[in-house]
């Protein structure tokens, strides 16, 4: 076998997702040199392009937890990002529903949560819900003004731009198939039409679902940094047509997930999901009988729903650090203080609300390499 080219990087990103972008773009404005290694023919193929396109506001997590913190200021960045720089995305609001009596304990508990992450919520009785979501069977509900929607493509092309302008390069179809760490920095083997080694003081690993897989090979790296990792797949199904709703409506969170709730695109279009399943592999395969468990679902906080306008759309697969029956897992985001190896950041279990808070995500990761 003929011996690889060596290339010499400074900074490298593996994984073009809007995590990976963001923190690229984070670190070039530093003035580091940075290259991003995408295994994809375009950048934001995986995790960024299967998702609910929601910005988060902060609600379910745990106080001082990763997400709770990065999500409430990665939000407030967002915002900010996507007004100046002409992002689509609108504030929608949320509903989080509750369809009976037994469940209003925990809309107060979710409540209460909020608070704790600096997140107001309006408790609404029964003849408020009524009133702002005609159509809407619910005998409580909590009202989050800071939920909204984001054109995800626009976000990851504008994050692309200013990578670009800072210096920074993307390279499209360069999977990394081996990595090592020593001494004397990082070496990774890039794959594709032109293989090469790429020795690199600086390595972040957000390769999504594969950065677990990847850390699972990375000679150097010690077993305490190598996560054990469980994929949920969760479909969506579109309702053709016209709907009564301009605002997200979710109900009471389930095992796994948020439930199956409904979110907007900008034109308006309505979509449903996800749900959880879970599996062994990945497999975006949305099976089409999964729709009866979304209209027994929906049809308890919305009865007038017309099962036939809903059609399959597409499904996402979340990399989870927890797994069935695990409960809460964080955000794990391992610099060199977490596992001894110099100028190396790993990314794992970067799931939602990890598109709402990729620019603090980005942040934290600049200042721990």
């Amino acid at each position: 076998m003929a011996q690889l080219e060596t290339l010499q990087a400074d900074t490298v990103v593996i994984g073009a997702g809007v995590v990976g972008l963001a923190a690229a773009r984070a670190l070039a404005r530093q003035g580091r040199e940075v290259l991003v290694l995408e295994a994809g023919d375009h950048f934001g193929e995986g995790l960024s392009s299967r998702n609910s396109e929601v910005i988060h506001a902060g609600i379910y997590y745990p106080q001082d937890s990763l997400k709770a913190r990065l999500c409430v200021r990665g939000r407030a960045q967002l915002y900010e990002y996507c007004w100046k720089r002409h992002i689509g995305h609108r504030k929608t609001g949320k509903w989080i529903v509750a369809t009976r009596e037994s469940q209003i304990e925990k809309l107060e508990e979710i409540q209460a949560r909020a608070r704790l992450n600096g997140v107001a919520l309006a408790m609404n009785e029964a003849d408020a819900v009524n009133t702002r979501l005609p159509g809407v069977s619910a005998c409580a509900a909590l009202y989050s003004p800071e939920t909204g929607i984001i054109d995800s493509h626009g976000l990851m092309v504008s994050l692309l731009a200013d990578l670009e302008y800072a210096g920074g390069q993307l390279v499209r179809r360069a999977p990394v198939t081996a990595a090592c760490s020593d001494d004397a920095g990082h070496r990774l083997i890039i794959g594709g039409a032109m293989p090469c080694e790429l020795s690199a003081r600086r390595v972040i690993n957000a390769a999504g679902l594969g950065a677990v897989p990847l850390a699972g090979i990375w000679q150097g790296l010690p077993d305490s940094g190598r996560p054990e990792q469980w994929f949920a797949r969760g479909v969506y199904f579109s309702y053709n047509g016209r709907h009564p709703f301009n605002s997200l409506i979710y109900p009471v969170p389930e095992p796994g997930g948020l439930g199956v709730h409904l979110t907007l695109d900008l034109a308006g279009q309505a979509r449903f999901g996800p749900d959880v399943e879970w599996i062994t592999t990945e497999d975006y395969t949305v099976n089409p009988e999964r729709v009866n468990a979304f209209i027994d679902g929906i049809r308890q906080w919305w009865p007038e729903l017309d099962a036939d306008r809903l059609q399959p759309a597409y499904a996402g697969v979340r990399p989870k650090l927890s797994g069935p029956g695990g409960g809460f897992a964080d955000f794990r985001i391992d610099g060199p203080a977490d596992h001894g190896v110099p100028g190396l950041v790993n990314l794992f279990g970067i799931e939602s609300p990890g598109l709402t808070s990729c620019l603090a995500i980005a942040d934290y990761v600049a200042a721990r390499v």
